[in-house]
C-alpha cells in the first residue's frame, strides 16, 4: 500500500500540477481593451506607445499639488517595474508648466533615489492635450487645470486596457489612492506585462528584462 501511495505522489502528482499550471497558461486573464488605439503621442513629441507598456498620465497646470500622486506611483508601481526595458511613465503637461515639472522631478530624484529614465514628460498645447485625453473615451473629464488625478494603462499596441467585470468599467487608477494603487493598478499592471513577456516569448524575441 505504501509503495503505490509513494509511486502516486511521484508520477501522478507532477502530471497534476503539471496541467494545472498548462490551463492557468492557456487561459491566460488578460485586462480588457476598452479603447483602441488612443490618439499617437508620436504626432506631438519624440515619445511613442508603440511597442511599450505605458502609464499615461496628466498632472495638468498646478503639478506643485500632484507631489503626493507623483509619490505614491512612483513607489508602488514606477521603481517596482522601470527597469523593464519596454515598460514607461508618460505624463502630458501643459506648455507653461516646465519649470513645476522640474521642481517635481527633483523631488522624485532627491527624495526617493529615483532614476527617472523611464519617466517621460511631454509638454503639449491645450489642443494636442485634449487629443489625447478625449481618445481614452473614458467616463471622466479634466479638471480646469487640464489635470486628473487618474491614470491609465496603454498596451502595446496603443490601446487603453483596464477592468470591465462585475463591479463595472475601471478605465484608470487613482493615483491619490494608494488603496487603488496597492489592490487594484499594481494586480493589472502585472497580468499586462506578463501578457507582453508572454507575446515576446512566443515570437522567439524573449528576453529577461525584468528579474
Amino acid at each position: 500500500m505504501k509503495k503505490y501511495i509513494v509511486l502516486t505522489i511521484l508520477f501522478v502528482l507532477p502530471l497534476v500540477v503539471y496541467l494545472f499550471f498548462a490551463s492557468g497558461i492557456n487561459n491566460f486573464a488578460k485586462l480588457p481593451v476598452l479603447t483602441d488605439e488612443v490618439y499617437d503621442i508620436s504626432k506631438i513629441s519624440n515619445t511613442t506607445f508603440d511597442n511599450k507598456i505605458t502609464i499615461l498620465g496628466f498632472f495638468g497646470n498646478n503639478v506643485k499639488d500632484k507631489h503626493g500622486d507623483a509619490l505614491n506611483l512612483n513607489q508602488k508601481i514606477y521603481k517596482r517595474f522601470y527597469k523593464f526595458k519596454d515598460f514607461q511613465f508618460v505624463m502630458i503637461q501643459p506648455v507653461g508648466t516646465e519649470i513645476l515639472t522640474e521642481n517635481l522631478k527633483n523631488e522624485l530624484r532627491a527624495g526617493t533615489n529615483t532614476d527617472l529614465v523611464n519617466w517621460n514628460f511631454i509638454f503639449a498645447t491645450e489642443s494636442d492635450l485634449l487629443k489625447v485625453y478625449q481618445s481614452l473615451q473614458t467616463d471622466f473629464n479634466l479638471d480646469s487645470n487640464l489635470g486628473t488625478p487618474f491614470v491609465f494603462i496603454i498596451d502595446r499596441n496603443g490601446n487603453l486596457r483596464g477592468r470591465d467585470d462585475k463591479d463595472g468599467t475601471k478605465f484608470g487608477y487613482d493615483s491619490r489612492s494608494v488603496a487603488d494603487i496597492n489592490n487594484n493598478m499594481l494586480d493589472d499592471v502585472k497580468v499586462i506585462l506578463a501578457e507582453y513577456r508572454m507575446a515576446l516569448k512566443k515570437n522567439n524575441i524573449y528576453k529577461d528584462q525584468l528579474k
